[in-house]
């Protein structure tokens, strides 16, 4: 009785300690799912910001390339029709079949018979020849056909539509001016990425940043063809067209 005694205290302390092991196992466990939680966390709340940087440079890149040949575009409907448009279409038929005129002007004079005084006068005008027309296809986007698709950007397989619009502003001496304003959301065009990172995003105004809510290009207010974006882009985009 006295060994069945023992043996039954010896089971039990064995039976403790085996608990002590696995629970010791168990804290050891939850200490380093716990630490590598808190080294996940951190790396997230360094890298990720990194991340999304470069990701977001990236996709406005793509939307900026567009921004610039739209503005080339009506920078040169504009100069043939004497104001901008806000459809698409009219933007792609003037690269199909749209020329530039190549010009000269000469000055010119003769003499006439002026019937109220009842003199011969000398009468002078300009007189404009043309020597050239060159097709807009061959000068904007000789052998690209990109401006077929200036209507959306596509960001990781999603077409995201742009949208146009004119107007006039009165500029000194009540001259009015036909303006343009080219835009698209950066929330759309950053869908899919860290929703905090993206609010920040929007709310940006700084001199090296993408300003606002939304990537544009032109103005309805006043009289310009910028864009809200650093001059940072346009060097890359230049270097991007360099290599090409």
């Amino acid at each position: 009785e006295f060994y069945l005694k023992k043996y039954c205290i010896f089971a039990h302390c064995e039976s403790i300690g085996q608990n002590i092991t696995n629970m010791r196992k168990i804290v050891q466990a939850s200490l380093l799912v716990a630490s590598l939680l808190g080294f996940y966390f951190i790396y997230k709340s360094i890298a990720g910001p990194i991340e999304f940087e470069k990701e977001s440079q990236q996709r406005f890149l793509e939307v900026i390339a567009k921004l610039k040949d739209i503005r080339k575009i009506e920078e040169a409907y504009e100069a043939t029709h004497k104001k901008y448009t806000a459809k698409f279409s009219d933007l792609e038929d003037f690269v199909d079949n749209g020329y530039f005129y190549i010009t000269t002007q000469r000055d010119t004079s003769w003499v006439a018979y002026d019937k109220h005084y009842k003199i011969d006068v000398t009468k002078q005008t300009v007189l404009i020849d043309t020597i050239q027309k060159i097709p807009v296809k061959d000068s904007l986007f000789k052998y690209n056909d990109r401006y077929k698709q200036l209507s959306y950007v596509e960001i990781e397989g999603k077409k995201i539509p742009i949208t146009i619009q004119t107007g006039e502003v009165t500029g000194g001496n009540n001259v009015k001016f036909s303006v343009f304003e080219v835009k698209i959301p950066k929330e759309e065009v950053l869908e899919g990425l860290d929703e905090d990172e993206i609010q920040k995003e929007i709310r940006r105004v700084g001199v090296n940043d993408v300003k606002g809510e939304f990537i544009s290009i032109g103005s309805l207010k006043e009289v310009s063809t910028s864009g809200n974006w650093p001059s940072s882009y346009d060097e890359r985009l230049n270097k991007r067209a360099t290599r090409k």
